[in-house]
């Protein structure tokens, strides 16, 4: 469709962001329901990110997501927190309103509704989430507020610990992430390990129990290393590319004015994409 000088502006900001499916999501929802606008990548340092966060605000963006490496550092930016976003620690969706830059945080909620679309009731057992940044900081928050005992376990256990101080939760070693799988329900990876470009993610799943699920947040590839040992012991996998389609719901209804659907034909667009 025709983009007007009137057109609502939005986009993803990350470092890198070509991997980013974003772009095909909300052009499929902008074209679904007939919107004059437009959602691109924007590929920006982490050095810049302070500085031209503030330009897409003055440039007339309606907002934007931000993706890997921005989460903390746009919730240290932003003028007014959702309590989705104190509560995590982090920020994912940025609305500018008024020369205020606000933050949400949407990965909570969009795991947990993936979740529960692939059959995983997240309150069956404890929840093993690997790493701490600002993605395991939301999905943390929204188990433990779901009453889900969790544990974190990151590469670098003094960020663990922290994270687990802060928002609730304890902390099982890196090295003894494989051993700990027999006292989980859930395990979540929420690094960037498995993503096209980075090394696998290295785990043990010989000691992994028969109802164990596992979730990964990468989508690129849709079934990561991880994803595909885990299938081929016969354990349930939740791949991340319905988080994805989920968490986008509140910032598409922010920047445009309508609360998108995700359905099977939106998934196929995407997941055709990632598949091609």
């Amino acid at each position: 469709m025709t983009i007007t000088a009137r057109a609502s502006l939005a986009g993803v900001i990350g470092w890198p962001v070509a991997h980013s499916r974003s772009p095909l999501l909300h052009g499929t929802w902008l074209e679904r329901h007939g919107i004059d606008g437009a959602y691109v990548p924007l590929a920006i340092r982490p050095e810049d990110f302070a500085t031209c966060v503030p330009a897409l605000a003055r440039m007339g963006f309606a907002g934007a997501n931000v993706t890997i490496p921005h989460k903390e550092a746009a919730f240290a930016l932003c003028d007014e927190l959702a309590p989705s976003a104190r509560r995590a620690g982090a920020v994912n969706t940025l609305v500018f309103s008024d020369g205020r830059i606000v933050g949400s945080n949407t990965d909570g909620a969009g795991f947990m509704a993936n979740l529960r679309a692939h059959g995983v009731d997240p309150a069956a057992g404890p929840a093993l989430v690997l790493g701490a940044g600002g993605a395991a900081r939301a999905i943390g928050a929204a188990l433990l507020d779901a009453g889900v005992v969790v544990h974190f376990c990151n590469r670098t256990g003094e960020r663990a610990a922290r994270l687990a101080a802060q928002i609730g939760g304890g902390v099982i070693g890196w090295d003894d992430r494989a051993a700990a799988l027999g006292d989980h329900a859930l395990v979540i990876n929420t690094t960037s390990l498995g993503m096209a470009g980075h090394p696998p993610l290295t785990l043990d799943l010989a000691r992994a129990p028969a109802g164990l699920a596992v979730a990964d947040i990468v989508y690129v590839p849709l079934e990561t290393p991880l994803l595909a040992a885990a299938r081929a012991r016969g354990l349930r996998t939740v791949e991340g590319l319905g988080m994805l389609l989920h968490q986008a719901v509140p910032g598409f209804a922010a920047w445009f004015g309508v609360t998108p659907m995700v359905d099977e034909a939106l998934y196929r667009a995407v997941a055709g994409d990632l598949l091609a």
